[in-house]
């Protein structure tokens, strides 16, 4: 007699299904049903980090490549590394430990509900924020620099356009400018039936986006630096909080603040904004409800599949 067997097909996001007996005795005969796994092997994560960072930036990184036992992607003709997520070229590997790793982490699409943290919690967030002082964040800029083409300030300069946008003027990014574009055009497009889109674009005081210099209390460069950061301040905050550092001056329990109590863009401009590969830093444990960043490599690890940049 032949055997049967049942094929059992797992999606990639499992590591392995385990074959069960659905015999009732303890042995298999000629009769009964083998259950057999086949199973596809998921992509660990410096595979999926490379192939997203290659995927978001199609015009400037080679594909992602397997070299030397660690995943890698050519920058400008200049193979960058993986390297416990730091991402550095072969030059810097035996120096790897000096560096911190980049901040590749899964962005929520939405909104978590609000839960008061617990006393756990907030002794894990008071501990982080003493260690960011005491221990300032020092990545490698190697990698961003050589994607912006800008490893000075001179440099980044260079790089600097000057566009309309939502009625102010502001210096970006060259290569940021069509993804700008869209999102200014959704954002209007939506003010048109949503009076709290409307009231926000019209209460828009600052916006600003480059800016060289190191992500506060660290000796990382900012996404400002590069001019693929922006800044949107509204005339008026009605005593809601816009920074986590800003109200950590007044309130040394900066975390406990609830989201009703921080400044938000409406619903509608967050996801034009992501729609176009930006995230908001408004989903940060250390908020920051005014910055915009251009990041979709984060959109996909994240699978974030209403993103529509490149």
């Amino acid at each position: 007699m032949r055997a049967a067997l049942l094929v059992v097909f797992i999606s990639a996001s499992l590591l392995s299904v385990q074959a069960q007996n659905k015999s009732s005795s303890s042995s298999t005969s000629a009769g009964d049903v083998a259950v057999v796994s086949v199973v596809q092997q998921v992509p660990d994560r410096a595979e999926m980090i490379m192939k997203a960072l290659s995927a978001a930036y199609p015009d400037i990184l080679g594909p992602a490549q397997y070299v030397n036992g660690d995943w890698a992607v050519a920058v400008r003709g200049v193979l960058y590394f993986y390297a416990g997520a730091r991402l550095l070229p072969a030059r810097l590997l035996s120096q790897a430990e000096q560096y911190a790793p980049q901040p590749f982490y899964t962005y929520p699409e939405e909104m978590p509900a609000w839960k008061t943290p617990t006393a756990e919690e907030s002794e894990r967030m008071k501990s982080a924020a003493l260690r960011r002082r005491s221990q300032p964040l020092k990545r490698s800029s190697l990698f961003w620099d050589a994607v912006y083409r800008a490893s000075s300030k001179d440099e980044a300069y260079e790089r600097l356009k000057t566009i309309r946008f939502l009625g102010h003027n502001v210096m970006v990014h060259y290569s940021i400018l069509e993804e700008l574009s869209l999102v200014e055009e959704q954002i209007f497009a939506a003010a048109k039936t949503d009076a709290q889109v409307q009231k926000w674009i019209n209460g828009i005081n600052t916006l600003s986006a480059w800016n060289w210099r190191n992500i506060a209390q660290t000796e990382t460069r900012s996404y400002h630096a590069y001019a693929a950061a922006l800044d949107i301040l509204p005339k008026q905050s009605g005593g809601l909080e816009t920074y986590w550092l800003w109200t950590s001056e007044k309130n040394p329990q900066w975390w406990m603040v609830p989201y009703e109590k921080r400044l938000h863009p409406p619903d509608a401009v967050i996801k034009a904004f992501e729609r176009y590969g930006f995230i908001w830093g408004g989903k940060w444990s250390f908020y920051d409800t005014m910055h915009f960043e251009y990041r979709p490599e984060l959109l996909i690890l994240s699978d974030i599949q209403k993103a529509q940049f490149h």
